[in-house]
């Protein structure tokens, strides 16, 4: 068996666990700034501990990101074959995931593609995500609840928008949920007496 692909030692995984949560409190804070010098010493570890386990930042930042967006994937697929009310389900995703990029800088720069070059498996997991979304958004319209004229790729374009928006520092006074809540307005389907009245 290959060296990388042996389980970890106990006090090794405590290690990487410790760095993680280390790194995820130091990303949500203070995006990518922060060494990992720095982040070895909060950890309570020797830097050769955390190279060992994440030779560069952007590994580090890989690891954190992909736990972080495989959490919502679980979610989006629980709310998928839970619900039996598909737009409530989309909306409660949407705003799980707008919530938590307001406060976690590295979510942001990963759904939004700033900061940093991520390698395939955070690729495929965000591509994961926009699946389960996608599932979520086309159950909504069939619904009737959501409006019909959009795809994956029109809602992913203005989630984006809104995340890379809200991490700008001139709106750093912006609502969060009430800037997610315009969204979810344009998103519903037009009652049927609106949408006769525009034909």
């Amino acid at each position: 068996m290959a060296a990388e692909n042996r389980p970890l030692r106990a006090d090794a995984r405590r290690n990487r666990d410790r760095l993680l949560e280390v790194a995820r409190q130091a990303f949500a804070t203070e995006g990518l700034s922060v060494s990992l010098d720095e982040l070895a010493r909060r950890a309570g570890v020797g830097p050769g501990t955390l190279y060992r386990h994440f030779p560069t930042k952007e590994a580090l930042f890989e690891a954190v990101v992909h736990e972080r967006l495989r959490r919502l994937v679980d979610e989006a697929r629980t709310l998928s074959s839970r619900a039996d009310d598909p737009g409530a389900a989309l909306f409660t995703i949407l705003n799980r995931i707008v919530a938590d990029a307001a406060e976690k800088a590295d979510l942001i720069e990963a759904l939004a593609g700033a900061g940093v070059e991520v390698r395939t498996t955070v690729s495929a997991t965000a591509a994961d995500l926009r699946h389960e979304i996608g599932h979520i958004l086309a159950r909504a319209q069939d619904d009737g609840t959501v409006r019909a004229d959009i795809d994956t790729a029109d809602l992913m374009a203005v989630l984006g928008g809104v995340l890379l928006a809200l991490r700008h520092p001139a709106n750093k006074a912006a609502d969060p949920r009430r800037s997610l809540a315009i969204v979810l307005d344009g998103l519903r389907a037009a009652p049927r007496g609106d949408q006769e009245s525009a034909d």
